[in-house]
């Protein structure tokens, strides 16, 4: 029998919940060792709830990572927090699996990514979504060549109402909004279906109105914000130009004056592709699941559809991404969600927020890894 994986939490906030929901699932396989919250008393207080008795309790992930023996970590800080403790816990020669989205900049995926390929550890991205079958279903149907060339995508989603509060409206700790909180779930079932080709360009646009508007600030479950304090985006829409012809359609936003922002869809050059989402209510339009999928064709001579079976998801998504990452560590294999394919989701981020701000289209340069 393999002995457990010794695993580490940094940062004990809201997602790190659901880390703790997996480990203990994957508990022949897992042992939590540690917990780290820059919040006094936040990690005891958290080991306490999810039942990590036995785990050390630290303010300061550089103290963790020198005092435990640790195979891996999980960070599940807030997002301007996730590149420092990534890059120290690969420098200490840990595994990373590293929640989304992956940074805040360009440059910091980068070095996150160089540091991965240096200490030759795996960093994984927390994109659950990929374990959803009807996403991998997606994904096999592009990939398999039945759109024949594709030139076209248009992805995104939209919450009527949806603003997380929180964290999550602060540019210091969030370092954005809605382009990447909940963008960068479509932006990866899109770019992973199309074999994440690089990105060249992008022209973009954002706005701040819901957040900003004392009527609306209020989020699911009665989370309030003050809206003078809100410093981040909740809508945006952009023009990616990809390697290979290709462009793609994003947009995205926390809350609406609208339902939906369409479908997702891929066009080729010898069938198109459309999906829905499944994800309803105030925390819906991410892409967590798809709920129909239809192949537009011609058989004949004449212009038909074909709607695609969609399947139930019989796991938890969150916790097949973590298994992932564990089974991979104890059998020595890959990244499941590699940081360097992840680079590109980021640097795709870091192109609309900079778009966005000049008014300009920009170009997305990616430096070698």
């Amino acid at each position: 029998m393999k002995e457990k994986v010794r695993v580490g939490i940094i940062g004990t906030g809201g997602i790190a919940g659901a880390y703790a929901r997996a480990y203990h699932e994957l508990e022949d396989l897992v042992e939590v060792v540690g917990l780290c919250d820059i919040v006094p008393d936040k990690a005891a207080a958290f080991g306490e709830r999810f039942g990590f008795d036995k785990a050390k309790t630290f303010e300061d992930h550089q103290k963790m990572l020198e005092r435990l023996k640790l195979d891996a970590v999980s960070v599940s800080t807030y997002n301007t927090a996730h590149a420092g403790p990534t890059i120290d816990a690969l420098d200490a020669g840990l595994h990373v699996i590293c929640e989304k989205p992956m940074s805040v900049t360009l440059d910091e995926a980068v070095s996150m990514a160089k540091a991965a390929k240096k200490n030759k550890r795996m960093l994984s991205i927390g994109f659950q979504t990929r374990y959803d079958p009807n996403v991998k279903a997606l994904r096999d149907l592009v990939q398999s060549g039945i759109l024949g060339d594709v030139y076209y995508v248009e992805t995104g989603g939209g919450r009527r109402r949806g603003i997380p509060g929180k964290t999550f409206i602060s540019k210091e700790e969030a370092g954005f909004g809605a382009i990447a909180d909940i963008g960068c779930y479509p932006l990866d079932m899109a770019l992973n279906a199309l074999g994440y080709p690089k990105p060249l360009t992008v022209s973009s646009y954002a706005a701040d109105f819901m957040g900003k508007n004392p009527k609306y600030a209020v989020g699911p479950k009665g989370r309030n914000w003050d809206p003078a304090e809100f410093n981040v985006e909740d809508f945006g829409v952009a023009l990616v130009r990809l390697e290979g012809g290709l462009v793609l359609n994003f947009k995205i936003a926390w809350s609406m004056h609208m339902d939906t922002l369409g479908p997702a869809m891929f066009l080729g050059t010898d069938a198109g592709l459309k999906a829905t989402s499944d994800y309803v209510g105030p925390y819906g339009g991410g892409w967590g699941a798809i709920a129909s999928m239809e192949l537009f064709h011609d058989i004949q001579g004449h212009t038909t559809y074909s709607p695609i079976p969609v399947q139930e998801r019989q796991r938890n998504v969150f916790t097949e991404k973590v298994r992932d990452f564990v089974a991979n560590i104890q059998r020595g294999g890959e990244a499941p969600i590699p940081g360097l394919q992840i680079v590109r989701n980021q640097a795709v981020i870091d192109g609309i927020l900079r778009s966005a701000q000049t008014g300009r289209e920009v170009s997305i340069d990616i430096p070698e890894i």
